[in-house]
């Protein structure tokens, strides 16, 4: 469990109504990774996911650029422990 670990993301720009959250699901999910991806009343998009490490980084690059259509400005980081409370990944609101 050494190699896991927890994200937490808010991205920031254009990232709502041009399928940010449907290609953090596919990519997180491909990676093998467990959480949700939200949006967020200020137009931001949070994400929380946990799993390998090295899957995580490789979803940070993913979530700096989106699909074509999204425009990240900010993209918020923390890390913190695996907590193993998540089962899949998910859309949620």
């Amino acid at each position: 469990m050494d190699d896991f670990a927890a994200l937490h993301a808010v991205a920031r720009g254009r990232v709502q109504g041009v399928n940010y959250r449907a290609f953090v699901f596919r990519n997180a999910a491909s990676l093998g990774l467990m959480g949700t991806v939200r949006n967020l009343p200020d137009n931001s998009v949070e994400i929380t996911a946990e799993g390998d490490k090295k899957q995580l980084e490789k979803l940070t690059d993913l979530l700096k650029h989106g699909p074509p259509a999204a425009r990240v400005d900010n993209l918020e980081l923390t890390w913190t422990g695996y907590s193993g409370q998540y089962s899949d990944f998910s859309v949620t609101g």
